[in-house]
């Protein structure tokens, strides 16, 4: 297929007019001001920053590492840690289908436990900063909920590079 494509490119260009083949045929948009601008990788974790309102939000985010239960056509699950200049330490768990109407997701850092409030595709933590204190220094991070049909799902995520992510978006948005 890409031969192919190549070839009616080479076409195209001879058929041309003179002077026609030096014509850019697009020009590159410029980048959106609301994009994300990435802080970097740190292991497990990526930072980020992009506009929102016109203010910068800062975020660290990871992808769920193994999930306990195979769900059909699940969406992307991820961890993710913000700081906005309304919020501090805001932490969700996206998880990847809509959860239940009064659904509560349990959260095992080692040996601290939290309840995560649920709203359509995500879970929020009540104490973000308890939950930021909990997740520095550790290694694993189990969410529990409800699966959409029936049982429960258990979704581990990797801590490894939270500490120095975390750092960076705390930096890149410090507390006002």
């Amino acid at each position: 297929m890409r031969f192919v494509l190549v070839l009616m490119g080479f076409i195209l260009a001879a058929l041309a007019p003179a002077g026609a083949a030096h014509t850019p045929t697009h020009v590159a948009a410029a980048p959106r001001a609301d994009q994300p601008r990435p802080l970097g990788h740190f292991e497990d974790w990526t930072a980020a920053t992009h506009l929102e309102g016109g203010h910068t939000v800062c975020y660290a985010f990871t992808r769920v590492r193994n999930s306990s239960l195979k769900i059909p056509g699940r969406g992307e699950v991820v961890l993710t840690v913000t700081e906005r200049p309304t919020g501090r330490d805001m932490v969700a768990i996206s998880a990847g289908y809509p959860y239940g109407a009064g659904a509560v997701v349990r959260v095992q850092i080692e040996r601290a436990a939290f309840e995560f409030y649920t709203a359509q595709r995500s879970a929020f933590a009540r104490d973000g900063h308890a939950v930021v204190a909990a997740m520095r220094h550790r290694r694993d991070l189990v969410a529990h909920g409800p699966a959409p049909h029936a049982g429960q799902v258990g979704d581990s995520f990797s801590l490894r590079g939270f500490d120095l992510a975390y750092a960076a978006i705390v930096k890149a948005c410090p507390a006002k």
